[in-house]
């Protein structure tokens, strides 16, 4: 299972999941998934909802992190153990 890096927004409402894409068959870049998230429940009882994936080169993802965390986000470890 490939380590995830979670950003979740100041109102706890919303997260970010960073995963590096091991399978990608492009030998020049690397490539980072972000999955896009909603808290449901009450955080930390229940896994947030995934809804959404993109894929980015590994720069483009460090620019998108470096902008959320400008922006009020956070690193969590919402789930260390992925329910994927």
């Amino acid at each position: 299972m490939n380590k995830s890096y979670w950003l979740i927004n100041s109102n706890r409402s919303e997260v970010r999941r960073f995963t590096a894409n091991r399978d990608s068959k492009d030998q020049f870049y690397k490539y980072v998934f972000i999955d896009y998230g909603k808290i449901v429940g009450y955080l930390g009882k229940e896994p947030p909802l995934l809804q959404k994936r993109e894929e980015f080169k590994l720069e483009e993802a460090r620019e998108i992190w470096k902008k959320l965390i400008n922006q009020g986000w956070r690193r969590t470890k919402l789930l260390e153990e992925d329910t994927n």
